[in-house]
């Protein structure tokens, strides 16, 4: 498998800013290094995208703040994402806050769309990011990307780089939430994504989730993306992060969560977003990146 690493360093969707630096922790945490202990896999390094700093940029229409920025920089990676995908590869994205999502699926869904494949999405998150300009409380974009991919929203999010849904969001399932706006709340359960929270984890038993998470992607669809938002471990274990929220995931359910859905044989892409190296304790939540991108990609413990 030709690996393909774009780092995009975008950080225009939220309110604490740092995540823009997301990408070179990762790389400075050891990314090249514990990637090439992959032996069978080939590794392509590209430059980070070229993104201006959000203080430079015009926030416009406070109901989706910096709309104009995001929308150009998404495209950009959803052409990339696009050709790493139908020449055969796949797209390791690391970001950035999370709106680069719309990127990242808008482009492995138009090349999967070209094949006939069916995607499906495990969005790991402390949030459901399925607001729209009209349910937001922020009006931010990264609290949209997700509903946006799906088709709900204003125009130039659900038609960026083609036009409409880039998945279904029947085929969208979800783990760890444990923070979601009241109307979001009601747009996720009309669209019919499949959603396991952290108290479905308490009362379930993670791998009891863990099962059904697999038999969901197997029953559904061809492909998988992987979109990894780090807010999703508890901040004990991954501190630098934008919105800490107690209560997550701890570093074995990770891993191991990753481990699982690699064995699938389905995964396609993925994209670690929200490290934020300005609140990070000693590189801790980028390694943890790095390690939980080993694990996805295929490496094992024995």
């Amino acid at each position: 498998m030709n690996i393909h690493v774009l780092e995009m360093p975008l950080d225009f969707g939220g309110n604490r800013h740092g995540s823009d630096m997301g990408p070179s922790a990762i790389r400075l945490a050891g990314l090249k290094e514990r990637l090439s202990q992959l032996s069978e896999n080939e590794i392509t390094y590209t430059n980070p995208m070229d993104i201006n700093p959000s203080e430079y940029e015009d926030p416009g229409n406070p109901e989706a703040k910096y709309l104009k920025p995001i929308s150009k920089a998404c495209c950009a990676l959803a052409e990339e994402t696009d050709g790493i995908v139908s020449s055969g590869g796949f797209p390791l994205v690391l970001g950035g806050d999370h709106s680069i999502a719309l990127g990242t699926i808008a482009g492995v869904a138009a090349a999967h769309r070209k094949d006939g494949k069916r995607l499906g999405v495990l969005y790991v998150d402390a949030h459901g990011d399925f607001n729209t300009t009209e349910t937001s409380p922020t009006g931010n974009i990264h609290g949209m990307c997700m509903a946006a991919s799906c088709g709900f929203g204003i125009k130039p999010l659900t038609d960026l780089y083609c036009p409409g849904a880039k998945v279904d969001s029947r085929n969208v399932c979800y783990v760890g939430l444990r923070s979601i706006d009241p109307k979001e709340r009601v747009l996720m359960r009309e669209a019919g994504v499949t959603a396991f929270t952290m108290s479905d984890i308490d009362r379930l038993g993670f791998p009891s989730v863990l099962k059904k998470v697999t038999a969901f992607f197997k029953d559904r669809v061809d492909v998988i993306h992987v979109s990894f938002d780090m807010d999703v471990i508890d901040p004990m274990f991954a501190p630098g992060v934008g919105i800490p929220l107690p209560g997550g995931l701890n570093y074995r359910e990770a891993l191991l969560l990753m481990e699982e859905i690699s064995l699938t044989g389905m995964v396609g892409s993925a994209e670690f977003v929200e490290v934020n190296p300005v609140l990070d304790v000693r590189s801790q939540t980028a390694r943890m990146a790095v390690e939980l991108a080993a694990r996805l990609l295929g490496d094992r413990i024995y």
